[in-house]
């Protein structure tokens, strides 16, 4: 099934749609019967997950294994490429080119002060792209987090970035080769 940035399923909810304007039910999902006599009336179409229980919404609580926040480094003299990912149980794995991944676990204080960053309204309002001019040979940073990227460099950051970025583990992104 298909489901949109929303958290509904629309191909059922599609299906389902369309045989109830049809007049009939669309069969969408196991166990669902068919009507006896091919009248709708006798069987009610199952109910669709609502977007306000949907455990993918925004507003659910996350599993713990679940990605927080994943950052990509490039660039610098070396041209590194890394990656840090950060779960919400404070876990995380950093990769750095060729190298075997290194993982590690935040304290709970030290991951409650990531997700605090992360939630502050300011780190909302950091602009998605560096608008400062490119630093030669600098890194540029791919910030990932609840499906919004905000990409930054050396130059000028913002507090709200600065405060997500000094949280991160091992006191930043991962810039070393």
């Amino acid at each position: 099934m298909v489901r949109d940035v929303r958290g509904t399923w629309t191909w059922c909810g599609t299906l389902l749609l369309a045989g109830a304007l049809a007049g009939g039910l669309s069969g969408c999902g196991p166990g669902v019967p068919s009507a006896p006599g091919g009248s709708p009336s006798s069987v009610s179409a199952p109910a669709l997950p609502s977007p306000t229980t949907e455990p993918a919404t925004p507003s659910a609580e996350p599993r713990p294994t679940e990605v927080l926040v994943e950052v990509v480094v490039d660039g610098g003299l070396a041209g590194v490429h890394n990656q840090l990912v950060v779960h919400y149980d404070g876990s995380w794995t950093s990769r750095s080119g060729d190298k075997p991944p290194r993982t590690g676990r935040q304290t709970p204080a030290e991951a409650a002060e990531l997700r605090a960053a992360l939630e502050d309204p300011a780190f909302a309002l950091v602009p998605e792209r560096p608008t400062g001019s490119p630093i030669p040979d600098g890194f540029q940073y791919h910030l990932t987090y609840r499906h919004r990227l905000v990409v930054a460099d050396d130059g000028e950051r913002p507090p709200a970035l600065q405060r997500v970025f000094a949280a991160l583990p091992e006191g930043g992104p991962p810039t070393n080769p």
